[in-house]
């Protein structure tokens, strides 16, 4: 009897916490959303990375405007390529999308027969995207206008900027874009390019080509190829291309109307942005536009008001947002993130220079709130660190 007793007593007390198994699995965290997200960002901030590494970071839920998360968030950082964002928006807020950026073909003398006395002059207006199609198409256009030799010089109009072909800042020993306002495939050789593919078109230069700056006034236009601020954009953020951001940051120059545009002027345009944004220009140092120099200073914060802002501003937004990679699926993020939340739903601009590994943008929460959020790591040896802390720190807002 005493048997059968004691069976049946461990047998209830087994059934019991089965049940209270059973019943804690099913308990929901009942904590509003922010908190849980808290915890668990508050989790992942015991990387031993933090012990030997500074961390901006700031979360921000646009959909209720307000902050949700900072950590060391008003830091003065290198942002690497997340600099990127900043000219981005500032472009997209002052020039607009459709903002075109020119390469101009002028003539000047007479045309005798079908020769041109005098010569050919080509006027860079620093679009990163002028290629050998484009010149192709110029050459088209001199024999449409009836030109089949050229008495005169291929002449190289580069006064749209100052003659820096380097950022200020910059690792000589990088792989730096050369800031030229007229390049062709990206190479500094454009009178040599163009004067070949004249040859190759059928028209005979008889002169050696020139880099000069002719009057105006004896200028006549043949034609312009552009291309806009919106496609410029596409691979500027998405493949994080140095040059195209570059070439954005000059055009911004010219809203001062000085003659010249000089990397001074462009951030000029890029701290009254800040200021628009609700920040003090005075607090940061803005040196370039790509995010390779080594004196450009900002923080999670100011990165945060950008993209505020741009949420608030839906010509701004519209573009930036569908010209940032997504995680998982193409640009820079294409190889990350490729399981979980986190996949089509980051999108975000990422920063990699050496000690420093960032990432910026907007993603959704699991409520379908929407966030912004800037990630900046300094210090960092290896890019993979950086890189696991930013995706483990995705996965966690998107969740």
């Amino acid at each position: 009897m005493l048997i059968v007793l004691s069976f049946y007593l461990c047998t209830a007390k087994a059934a019991a916490q089965s049940e209270h198994i059973v019943a804690d699995s099913l308990v929901t965290d009942t904590r509003p959303w922010t908190v849980r997200l808290k915890a668990r960002i508050d989790s992942i901030l015991t990387t031993p990375l933090l012990e030997t590494t500074q961390l901006g970071l700031m979360v921000y839920d646009l959909t209720a405007d307000s902050t949700v998360y900072t950590y060391g968030h008003r830091q003065r950082l290198r942002p690497a390529s997340t600099m990127k964002l900043l000219t981005a928006i500032t472009a997209l807020d002052r020039l607009g999308a459709d903002y075109q950026l020119r390469t101009s073909l002028y003539i000047t003398g007479r045309i005798a027969g079908r020769t041109l006395i005098g010569n050919v002059i080509c006027v860079g207006g620093m679009d990163p995207m002028f290629d050998r199609t484009d010149m192709q198409a110029f050459v088209n256009l001199l024999r449409q206008s009836g030109i089949d030799a050229v008495q005169g010089r291929i002449v190289a109009d580069t006064s749209f900027k100052d003659a820096d072909r380097l950022g200020e800042g910059w690792c000589w020993d990088d792989d730096n874009p050369v800031l030229s306002p007229l390049l062709c495939d990206r190479k500094d050789t454009f009178v040599e390019q163009f004067t070949a593919e004249l040859k190759r078109g059928g028209i005979t230069v008889s002169a050696q080509g020139a880099a000069a700056n002719q009057p105006r006034a004896t200028r006549r236009l043949v034609g312009t190829r552009s291309h806009t601020v919106g496609q410029v954009l596409v691979d500027m953020l998405k493949e994080s291309d140095n040059l195209y951001a570059e070439s954005l940051f000059y055009q911004l120059a010219t809203l001062t109307n000085n003659k010249t545009a000089t990397a001074k002027l462009a951030a000029s345009q890029v701290r009254q942005a800040i200021q628009r944004a609700g920040l003090q220009p005075g607090d940061y140092r803005v040196a370039d536009g790509s995010g390779l120099s080594l004196y450009n200073y900002v923080s999670a914060e100011l990165e945060v008001a950008f993209l505020r802002y741009a949420w608030q501003h839906e010509s701004v937004y519209l573009t930036l947002y569908d010209a940032l990679p997504i995680a998982g699926l193409d640009g820079t993020l294409k190889s990350r993130m490729q399981n979980g939340h986190a996949v089509d739903n980051v999108h975000a601009k990422t920063g990699s220079v050496s000690g420093i590994s960032s990432l910026a943008g907007y993603c959704t929460s699991a409520e379908g709130h929407q966030l912004a959020f800037s990630i900046i790591n300094q210090g960092v040896r290896q890019m993979s660190d950086g890189r696991n802390l930013q995706d483990s720190l995705c996965e966690a807002m998107c969740r």
